[in-house]
């Protein structure tokens, strides 16, 4: 075990600016993650379960439903703003510094209910993984699911993303492919002895520049959905006419579509070019038609959104559990040297999932 240690009794913004400063870019998070298990590890009415460096804790008062709330602790790198700071923004009090935002505002309001709410009206799984922000193939959450799917059995799941303390149900789905031109080389003084490949790519091009993004209703909320050519790449020289180019695309697809879906699409808005799949991951369903979600919303007190990009709550939807996403923090700071989280938005977070897990 860690010399550090977490105060669940302390206020959750004084909680968030202690685990913001436990260093835990992706691949150390070793400190925290034994922080979190020593101070989990206190209260009698969870059972504590730890997965390389992720921790869940569970209650087990034989609830006839359950939920997952999960959150993960690993950040990107440093970049001069840590030890966060207390700053005032105009007539805002915010938390500044590396994790604040992306999300370690969320852990905290995540750790302390876990400690603090003894008698939920559910129970609840609280899920604290690690190598969120590295190669999916690391992802603790996408670990735990492969090795112990039974940690993440539930009707329901929240990820403390940060949501700007709203309710984002589910997410798109997310597709990149290549699509490849053909031509033939040729002596660029001599180009009527070829065929020019990027020149081909234009009729790529011109068929994503005049797409109509489609708006898709899921569960209630619409879901924009997006085409774009993300990289394009051809040619070996300046005095050579390219006989290949390579325009990389990503999809953003509404939850309701399948991977197969989203990639039957594609070869048919491509017909006549090469199409290969590079990647692909699915998008998950908000499931606000549950009695879980619908009580959710209400405790938020606000009105749901969609979530455009593709976060976790996809691998919850792969289970079978539906989700949403909400914590404090603009997700739009996340990353940022600038880093930083309004404090109102912690408290929001803390009181809005306590309601929902007390009422």
């Amino acid at each position: 075990m860690t010399s550090l240690s977490l105060n669940t009794d302390a206020d959750v913004v004084e909680l968030t600016r202690v685990i913001c400063d436990i260093e835990s870019v992706s691949g150390n998070e070793k400190a925290l993650a034994d922080a979190i298990e020593s101070a989990l590890s206190e209260f009698s009415h969870l059972e504590v379960i730890r997965d390389g460096d992720a921790i869940v804790a569970r209650t087990n008062l034989g609830r006839n439903k359950r939920v997952v709330i999960a959150g993960h602790i690993d950040t990107v790198p440093v970049a001069e703003n840590l030890p966060v700071k207390f700053l005032q923004f105009e007539r805002e009090q915010v938390l500044w510094g590396r994790g604040t935002v992306d999300m370690k505002a969320g852990v905290a309001v995540q750790l302390k209910l876990a400690a603090n709410i003894t008698d939920p009206n559910v129970d609840v799984t609280w899920v604290f993984y690690d190598h969120e922000e590295v190669e999916a193939s690391l992802n603790g959450l996408g670990r735990i699911a492969r090795t112990r799917p039974d940690l993440l059995e539930a009707q329901f799941a929240v990820l403390c993303e940060p949501s700007s303390a709203q309710v984002e149900g589910g997410c798109n789905g997310t597709m990149r492919v290549d699509v490849r031109t053909a031509g033939v080389k040729a002596h660029s003084a001599r180009p009527w002895m070829g065929e020019n490949a990027i020149h081909k790519a234009a009729e790529v091009l011109t068929r994503l520049a005049s797409n109509t993004p489609a708006e898709v209703e899921v569960d209630g909320l619409v879901y924009r959905e997006s085409l774009n050519a993300v990289l394009i790449g051809g040619g070996i020289a300046s005095n050579v006419i390219p006989d290949e180019s390579v325009i990389t695309v990503n999809y953003r697809f509404a939850p309701s579509k399948s991977a197969a879906e989203a990639e039957a699409y594609l070869r048919e808005f491509f017909a006549g070019f090469d199409v290969e799949l590079i990647d692909v991951a699915e998008g998950a369903r908000p499931g606000l038609d549950l009695p879980e979600a619908a009580a959710f919303v209400a405790a938020t007190g606000g009105t749901p959104k969609p979530k455009y990009g593709w976060t976790d709550v996809a691998r919850f939807s792969a289970l079978g559990i539906p989700a949403v996403n909400f914590g404090p923090g603009d997700p739009n700071k996340a990353h940022a040297d600038d880093e930083n989280v309004p404090v109102s938005q912690i408290y929001a977070c803390e009181s809005a999932l306590r309601a929902w897990l007390t009422a």
